[in-house]
């Protein structure tokens, strides 16, 4: 059995840790063990600091925990389902990754030079055999020019790429010159609903059968706040804010995600996998440009999952109809099927 480990985003947010779960049952499914590598974040091979601090998930989780904050233990149950190696990487002790056959990067955003890409991210550790993309995200237009030599030098040495967004590929293509790279659906996208149910859980705080589910990582305008609150008035539903410091539902874990996203009414977002669980489970979803400090970021990989599924009319327009309350995923769903064998075929002759 070939011994595999994946180098992603180990931080408490609910995209990164559904992903990483769907990557781990993924190459297990190929007949491999699969091990994700303990890591603090954006490590540079030059000196070994750490430059950008994402504290490891197991750690933070524990930390929390014993603070009784419910949010976190909720993350920590989840990271359960989850194997990690029992060491930390560390640029000055590399010898224990020998046993490892392949590196998985991904999915997540762990090419965006604006929030994580570094040596870590780009297998620099790795011989050149072994180093595996699997929908690995950039999420933003364009390379920095401070950035493009060590993603050319790093990315040239793969064995195989594959990426989460077409602009990613046309990106790679401009400053590494590989014409190889297969854009391909996202990890969690590969699991079918009824094996998610196994991990879901009903958060003990939800008490109606009716809610529409907000969650925005960025900035929400306050005229989506008031179409969210019309949309709740006139259907009888109550509001759930994952992102409200204030509300009970806080308080909520990945597995409690999943629940939430199965059973919502409607779900109004700026949050790619908000959107893929949404299709997964057949919920009527909106999908908004996320605004930070009144900037749009993170639109690639969205409009790229809207267009490959077909989803145009999910992006918010201004305006949400009653039309949109509704969904039917039939074509979607086909066009599913066929992403799926195709990112399966990927990632089981890659690990060859």
């Amino acid at each position: 059995m070939k011994n595999v480990g994946i180098v992603t985003i180990c931080d408490n947010n609910y995209g990164n840790r559904l992903q990483n779960y769907a990557v781990q049952e993924i190459i297990k499914k190929c007949g491999c063990e699969a091990i994700t590598v303990r890591n603090t974040g954006r490590l540079n091979k030059k000196d070994g600091k750490i430059k950008y601090i994402l504290k490891n998930v197991k750690q933070v989780s524990k930390d929390f925990t014993e603070k009784k904050d419910e949010r976190y233990k909720c993350f920590h149950d989840f990271n359960e389902n989850i194997q990690f190696s029992e060491k930390c990487f560390n640029w000055f002790n590399t010898k224990w990754l020998d046993k490892f056959d392949f590196f998985v990067t991904g999915s997540d955003q762990v090419w965006n030079p604006k929030f994580r890409m570094s040596e870590l991210d780009l297998l620099a550790f790795a011989e050149p055999q072994k180093r595996i993309s699997f929908a690995a995200s950039i999420a933003t237009d364009s390379i920095p020019d401070n950035c493009k030599e060590l993603f050319r030098k790093e990315l040239k040495k793969y064995k195989v790429i594959s990426v989460r967004e077409d602009n990613a590929k046309t990106i790679i293509k401009q400053v590494v010159d590989r014409d190889d790279v297969e854009v391909i659906i996202d990890p969690t996208m590969l699991i079918e609903p009824e094996k998610w149910d196994k991990v879901a859980k009903k958060p003990k705080q939800l008490k109606s059968k009716k809610y529409i589910l907000s969650y925005f990582l960025g900035n929400k305008s306050e005229k989506i706040d008031k179409e969210i609150k019309r949309i709740a008035s006139e259907n009888g539903c109550e509001i759930i804010d994952l992102m409200d410091k204030n509300s009970e539902y806080y308080q909520t874990g990945p597995s409690e995600f999943l629940y939430l996203e199965k059973n919502a009414f409607f779900t109004i977002t700026d949050s790619f996998h908000s959107c893929v669980f949404s299709i997964l489970y057949d919920t009527p979803f909106i999908v908004c440009d996320r605004q930070k400090n009144n900037v749009k970021t993170m639109g690639s990989r969205i409009d790229t999952l809207l267009s490959k599924f077909k989803l145009e009319s999910r992006k918010y327009s201004g305006e949400i109809s009653d039309e949109m309350l509704q969904c039917n995923y039939s074509i979607a769903k086909d066009i599913l099927e066929i992403e799926r064998k195709k990112a399966l075929k990927f990632i089981q002759n890659a690990l060859i």
